[in-house]
């Protein structure tokens, strides 16, 4: 990531053409898109539609005058709720058009009548893919910077790894470095700070601005929690 780069200047660069951050923009927010419209449509009439409604919500950010050219930059603004109002009127187009032709048919029964509870669960799928997101940017922003700090970081970046994606207690890292364990929870105090330091500039990049600071905290604060 270009130093100094956030959100709004990353959705400008998306914007404006620039492949570089067209190409990062998509990598960034198509699994959120992705797992949103995945929960709306699961098992449902559109769930092959899938694919071809990801395309399209990223077609209608990067179109001339698309949603990327009229999103408002402002401090208290969240791109995370525009970009969910996008991927959400993209879904209702494709249902809009598949009730019209559900009609033409003359089917009895309407695929739209299942959408409200499908609904909620599509933005709670939203919010987690959303987190998890920021969790693992953060835990690649920590790798990129423990590979300039040498052995020792990169060695606490390991040991989050095999507490959290393996699921290993303290006491059983610490045998399997042949390390005494009271060393092994030492580094682990120090990952969970350089994570957190790695997820505050992820948040950051989400929410900048100097106003936004005790809210980045916070909102640091609960996606730590998913890591207890």
């Amino acid at each position: 990531m270009t130093a100094g780069q956030t959100c709004w200047t990353l959705i400008e660069g998306a914007s404006s053409g620039n492949p570089d951050d067209r190409d990062r923009f998509a990598r960034v927010y198509l699994p959120v898109v992705r797992s949103y419209l995945g929960a709306r449509w699961k098992n449902g009439p559109w769930s092959a539609q899938i694919d071809d409604a990801v395309q399209e919500t990223f077609v209608e950010c990067f179109r001339e005058n698309g949603a990327l050219g009229r999103v408002e930059r402002s401090s208290s603004g969240k791109f995370r709720t525009y970009l969910f109002a996008v991927v959400r009127n993209v879904a209702l187009r494709f249902e809009e058009r598949g009730a019209r032709d559900h009609a033409r048919r003359g089917d009895d029964a309407s695929p739209l009548e299942a959408l409200p509870t499908r609904e909620e669960r599509a933005s709670r799928a939203f919010d987690r893919s959303w987190a998890e997101s920021l969790l693992r940017r953060a835990a690649e922003r920590q790798e990129a910077a423990a590979e300039a700090r040498g052995r020792d970081a990169l060695r606490r970046v390991e040991l989050l790894k095999l507490r959290f994606q393996e699921d290993l207690p303290i006491r059983d890292i610490a045998e399997r470095w042949g390390v005494d364990a009271a060393d092994v929870h030492r580094e682990y105090a120090k990952a969970r700070e350089e994570f957190k330091a790695a997820l505050l500039e992820e948040v950051g990049f989400q929410h900048p601005g100097p106003a936004e600071a005790a809210e980045r905290e916070r909102e640091c604060r609960a996606l730590l929690d998913l890591l207890e």
